[in-house]
């Protein structure tokens, strides 16, 4: 039979069910708008009257009131991993993009200043030098023009050069960034693993946990797994990060510029105890394929152009003659983008004649000005250098396009896995009021049953046996 005062024994442990109840409602609302906070909810477990009941046993005890069993946290694991991989993916595209934007607006074409106007203007001045040699206005512009082309080619390498050199800084900051995440993660797995073991919950220091996750993956594409004792391991490529409480630290290596690089001597992050390779993606991915793949590829195009320009106009002057009779020399110096430049500085040095001056009769015929036609045809020939440049516009313009598509699909499919995620972790206001109100009169009935049963004992002790005295 069941104790007299075993009714409130129930309604207390209802009573501190209601308010732990209340607490959690509580702390949701408080933190409806804290960045990385998921919501949590009370889990309640009714207690039996008798545990180990004997074979011949009878009771007429229905139970012992309700336990908090566990306070969860809204999260499905899932849409958390599946979460990390789309931010990784959109990480990376939008540097890719940016890595391409920066280039096109360094190059900057089309417009009046580009390279492609400049070289036009280059070869206009040939077809000026052909129409009007006598003057020499013509020449010394000519040799302006084509500094212009030559300090254009290197300005634009320069600027590749610098980008290189800011995304290989910024992927050093990225690798101290990383160290210190996954040392933190560490810790963290550390406390997490210690208050399960005392059976205290850790919500909140697992909340903190999966942000530096997060930004951990957007950085490197890192991926997870999950351990029954609390902790996350942490994996870049297939290699552990972080493997419970330890950690393993990276590095970067390579060529600090541009000119330094090659195709045996690239940009990478190492392992620091192994020196192997490490597998990334996210952000650090894409800087990483932009040293070692777009800035050297579009800075290798550049170099073609300088290269094709300086050998065209150097074969054509070579074999011609100036005005004075004197035999072409080499016009451009240099086959790189980084290092072309003009070697005439005195118009009279320019060979634009097919034939030499002094074995011409003046009386009967004028100079020739074949060369400098012949250069003047270059801004429309199939296989100028205009018809290279042309080419490498056109390839970064489709590369860069295809990038931005790309990122902008991506974006909208991490924008929904976003969604669902908030759904299942995100503090809705209007859910969390109703279950306020459900604990406020959960715990006022308790207390209404605590009066009850206290009503009832007052009358069984103080009043029970009065009659007759």
């Amino acid at each position: 039979m069941a104790s007299s005062f075993g009714g409130l024994n129930t309604a207390l442990t209802s009573l501190y069910a209601q308010r732990r109840g209340l607490d959690i409602s509580g702390q949701n609302v408080a933190n409806a708008n804290t960045e990385g906070y998921t919501r949590q909810k009370v889990r309640m477990q009714s207690q039996t009257g008798s545990l180990n009941p004997g074979v011949y046993a009878t009771t007429t005890q229905v139970g012992n009131g309700v336990t908090v069993s566990s306070v969860e946290r809204g999260r499905n694991e899932y849409l958390e991993q599946r979460g990390r991989t789309e931010h990784a993916n959109s990480s990376y595209l939008a540097t890719q993009k940016g890595s391409y934007e920066q280039i096109e607006s360094v190059l900057a074409e089309p417009s009046d200043t580009a390279l492609q106007a400049r070289m036009h203007d280059m070869w206009d001045a040939w077809n000026d030098v052909a129409n009007n040699w006598q003057d020499p206005s013509t020449r010394t512009a000519l040799i302006e023009r084509s500094q212009t082309v030559a300090t254009t080619l290197n300005d634009t390498h320069a600027s590749l050069d610098n980008q290189f050199t800011t995304n290989r800084t910024q992927a050093q900051a990225f690798v101290s960034q990383v160290n210190n995440l996954s040392s933190q993660i560490a810790d963290m797995n550390q406390q997490i693993v210690v208050a399960h073991a005392a059976g205290l919950e850790a919500n909140e220091l697992m909340d903190q946990r999966d942000m530096q996750i997060m930004q951990l993956s957007e950085l490197t594409g890192a991926t997870t797994q999950s351990k029954t004792n609390g902790a996350v391991n942490v994996f870049l490529g297939t290699a552990p990060l972080v493997s419970d409480f330890s950690t393993r630290t990276v590095e970067l290596t390579g060529p600090p510029s541009l000119a330094a690089w090659t195709e045996d001597n690239q940009v990478a992050l190492k392992w620091t105890d192994t020196d192997a390779p490490v597998t990334t993606g996210g952000q650090m991915g894409a800087m990483f394929d932009t040293m070692n793949n777009i800035i050297p590829t579009i800075s290798g195009q550049l170099d073609d152009v300088a290269a094709s320009l300086a050998k065209t106009v150097n074969d054509a002057v070579m074999a011609g003659y100036d005005k004075n009779g004197d035999e072409g020399t080499a016009f451009f110096e240099g086959t790189t983008a980084g290092e072309i430049k003009v070697l005439i500085t005195t118009p009279d040095k320019v060979a634009f004649s097919a034939g030499n001056p002094k074995d011409l009769d003046p009386e009967k015929a004028a100079i020739d000005h074949g060369i400098a036609d012949s250069l003047a045809e270059m801004a429309v020939s199939p296989d100028g250098p205009d018809s290279v440049y042309q080419s490498m516009i056109g390839k970064l313009g489709v590369a860069s396009q295809a990038s931005a598509r790309r990122s902008d699909i991506q974006n909208a499919v991490t924008d929904q896995v976003d969604t669902a995620r908030q759904a299942e972790s995100g503090v809705n206001l209007d859910e969390e009021m109703t279950n306020l109100l459900t604990f406020q009169r959960g715990y006022e009935a308790a207390s209404r049953v605590l009066t009850t049963i206290d009503s009832m004992l007052d009358q069984l002790i103080n009043r029970t046996g009065l009659v007759g005295r």
